[in-house]
């Protein structure tokens, strides 16, 4: 059974000219994840060490064993929306024995041939799962743009809404949102001046470097990421005592894995116009596997992330290398370039994750999508919006069933 999953040499690039197109992608994906990989892991109430130890082994295992040569894999914004109330009740400690339990469930849904079924999730569905996970993600920046300790609560709209209250009664700090400004305009503006490059200079690398470059410069108070250790995360064993309670919250993990996984790797076809699609089963086995070893070496549950995927694609990637070679890369700046990391501005993370949620968004795509029949549009809308003030996973439930109702009404087989 588990041979079946194994990688095979025809999967990896063997010209010259192929290792060198996985490699110059690895790199250009690697410098795009790394704000990401720090961003998410301190917007889910980890640390900056865990958000990249996750992008470099989960990284690295689900490229490995995963069932897309295009997809990337690590932390995301959609995961972090589950694990904030858990860390927040549990603290980090319960990770370990959590990414195990869901780990363990996304390996048993590739066992019984699942990833088939997960993945015929309506269009109409994903994309308002896109657009809610995209909201979201913007409003677990309000802390960091604000500096300021975020508000109670473990919905994303009810959190917001009190870190702004918090901060209107502290006086706003101006420097903060000045920060968080400057790094969009920098991320919006460069690719302008980027057209004449001979090569390829991610936006968002480049408003990190110049921001934290001016606030070292000037002295500018702000709050940055702080001290990561020049590791990839050390053994933590799985303590299984609040087994109860972290079975909901793992089951939601497992199935969140899945679905954005899937998503992913379903939408990297698409881009690459692949004759042969990726293996769904054997993905999930790569997304478990990955989810495992990230969780108990200090970092979390992980999944394949469409934006990085995306870029590994554009990049023109051609074989699961290029996605390995990003994990590498990663794990060259951690061991060597930790200490220069530690000063990035929080504030500016913040600002790069709100222009990633733009491009997530994709308020012109969005707009077409409202414009096809009214049933999509309809599953579109309530999908997003159920994401965003209940949860994603009964977010996507309420999509699909909401879609089988329209189709069904449709078809004339209900009675209006």
């Amino acid at each position: 059974m588990f041979f079946s999953f194994w990688p095979h040499l025809n999967e990896f690039s063997r010209t010259r000219k192929d290792l060198t197109s996985d490699l110059i992608a690895g790199i250009t994906v690697a410098i795009v994840a790394l704000p990401l990989a720090i961003g998410f892991g301190i917007t889910s109430g980890m640390s900056a060490a865990a958000g990249l130890t996750t992008a470099i082994i989960a990284g690295f295992l689900a490229a490995l064993f995963g069932g897309s040569k295009f997809q990337v894999s690590g932390p995301t914004g959609a995961m972090t929306v589950i694990l904030i109330p858990v860390i927040q009740k549990y603290g980090p400690e319960a990770i370990p024995a959590l990414g195990v339990m869901a780990a363990v469930m996304v390996v048993l849904m590739a066992i019984f041939k699942l990833g088939a079924i997960i993945n015929r999730v309506p269009w109409a569905v994903v994309e308002g799962f896109t657009v809610g996970i995209a909201l979201v993600i913007s409003l677990q920046q309000i802390p960091l743009a604000l500096g300021i300790v975020k508000g109670e609560g473990d919905k994303s709209l009810p959190v917001a809404w009190h870190t702004i209250q918090n901060a209107l009664d502290a006086g706003l700090n101006t420097t903060s949102l000045l920060v968080v400004a400057s790094t969009l305009i920098i991320k919006f503006n460069f690719p302008r001046f980027a057209k004449s490059l001979p090569f390829h200079i991610p936006a968002s690398f480049v408003s990190l470097l110049i921001i934290s470059l001016l606030v070292k410069i000037f002295s500018i108070d702000v709050v940055t990421i702080g001290a990561i250790p020049r590791s990839i995360g050390t053994y933590q064993t799985p303590t299984f005592s609040d087994f109860n309670n972290l079975l909901v919250p793992a089951l939601w993990i497992a199935l969140l894995a899945a679905v954005e996984s899937l998503l992913s790797a379903r939408v990297a076809d698409g881009m690459a116009k692949e004759e042969k699609h990726f293996e769904p089963n054997r993905e999930l086995f790569g997304q478990g596997v990955a989810t495992l070893a990230a969780s108990v070496m200090g970092g979390m549950p992980a999944t394949g992330a469409i934006a990085r995927t995306s870029v590994n694609v554009r990049s023109h990637a051609k074989s699961r290398l290029a996605s390995i070679f990003h994990a590498l890369v990663l794990l060259l700046i951690a061991l060597i370039a930790a200490p220069l990391v530690s000063y990035i501005p929080t504030a500016a993370i913040a600002g790069v994750l709100l222009g990633t949620s733009y491009r997530i968004l994709n308020p012109s795509s969005i707009m077409e999508s409202l414009r096809t029949t009214k049933p999509e549009a309809a599953t579109l809308l309530v999908t997003a919006v159920s994401v965003l003030a209940i949860d994603l996973i009964w977010g996507m439930a309420i999509g699909i069933a909401l879609h089988l109702i329209l189709g069904r009404i449709k078809v004339g087989t209900w009675k209006a």
